[in-house]
């Protein structure tokens, strides 16, 4: 009998994780029935995950009703409703995060969206959140601001397992690995365990085809045309290498010896927006010893249902690769405005759904309110 598409990717050495989280998940058996079936090893969320949850159902009425009876305002009541998700999905994964030594079996939770640069800010509700979730399988997510690297290294520093996230441009990753050993380094001179650390490195594909296609169509030459959907693979790709290269360095082996894992790339951003493109290409053409992959549920099934599995297509590709972004560039189409706009508009998106997330919970707590009355 044939390994399944997921179970090849496993023995690729890709942890599939899930890009999606929700009360009703945790409730019905679907995280564990994932587990099995889809080789789901952990779950990453966001706010407009979080938001589309809590819009969705009834799931969390009894939760809010619980809030509003206790007289905790907005802020509060989704710092409840999220750690408690978080929580308790840890819960569901610790096994996986026993059998895999604390490699796998994460589950994230991110600092508020208005804290991206705010560094004593993130900090301190990294730290917060870190406690308040109280497992020792969950992972804090920073975007990669300027701003947000130094809250990185501080919350590595204090032991804090951190997943980075909102990384477009190969410069703000190799900061953002710089960020990661610095906290290492002082986590070491305050004598704590390097080996509890982990952290992961969340690089964004989708979106950088979405802005770049968009210049290429616009400059509209043959050549132009024939590089649309390359260049979020090519980045990705290319990311995998400065991975390689960062933690071969002796810096990255001195604290290797002390117990130090190494930050792990995730490709985030892997659901196919241009429907011309495979539904499965932020998949099979990102396999790699080591990586990370958290996909929405829609690209995990299409990857179930007829990906391909060819093995390893990232290593000992990057000069191809460097080919591709040169090209890109000799089209007129400027990486770094690229990458730094979509960093804005990553934070942007965060505050939209963030604001949405606040709204519905103070629709929901005025109801319950009405109800106690």
């Amino acid at each position: 009998m044939n390994a399944s598409p997921t179970a090849e990717l496993s023995a690729a050495g890709v942890s599939i994780w899930l890009d999606d989280l929700s009360r009703s998940r945790i409730e019905s058996g679907n995280l564990v029935e994932l587990i099995g079936s889809r080789n789901v090893v952990g779950v990453t969320t966001n706010p407009t995950i979080f938001a589309n949850a809590l819009a969705k159902g009834h799931g969390y009425d009894s939760r809010i009703a619980d809030c509003a009876r206790r007289g905790l305002d907005v802020t509060e009541t989704i710092f409840e409703l999220t750690t408690a998700d978080v929580a308790d999905a840890c819960d569901i994964f610790a096994d996986v995060y026993a059998a895999s030594n604390g490699l796998d079996g994460r589950v994230s939770i991110e600092v508020e969206p208005g804290l991206a640069r705010d560094t004593a800010g993130t900090a301190a509700q990294a730290k917060q959140l870190w406690e308040r979730v109280g497992k020792p399988n969950a992972m804090i997510k920073i975007p990669a601001t300027v701003e947000g690297l130094e809250a990185i290294t501080e919350t590595i520093a204090a032991g804090i397992s951190v997943n980075v996230t909102l990384i477009f441009s190969l410069e703000r990753y190799r900061q953002v690995i710089n960020a990661y050993l610095t906290g290492l380094e002082r986590a070491r001179e305050a004598g704590i365990d390097l080996s509890t650390i982990h952290s992961v490195a969340s690089f964004f594909v989708s979106r950088v085809d979405t802005e770049i296609d968009a210049r290429l169509r616009a400059a509209g030459t043959d050549e132009a045309l024939a590089l649309t959907g390359a260049a979020g693979v090519a980045n990705a790709r290319l990311a995998y290498e400065v991975f390689e290269q960062s933690f071969a360095s002796e810096r990255a082996a001195l604290l290797r010896a002390a117990g130090a894992n190494p930050q792990r790339p995730l490709w985030a951003s892997t659901g196919v927006k241009d429907p011309a493109l495979p539904d499965t290409l932020y998949v099979i053409d990102l396999v790699a010893p080591g990586v990370v992959n958290t996909m929405p549920e829609a690209t995990l099934e299409a990857v179930a249902d007829h990906g391909e599995v060819r093995g390893d297509t990232v290593s000992g590709t990057y000069r191809e690769a460097d080919q591709v972004l040169n090209a890109i560039d000799a089209q007129g189409v400027d990486y770094a405005e690229v990458t730094e706009l979509l960093e804005v508009e990553g934070l942007q998106k965060f505050d939209v759904s963030w604001a949405e997330l606040v709204e519905t919970v103070r629709g929901a707590l005025s109801a319950a309110r009405e109800d106690v009355r």
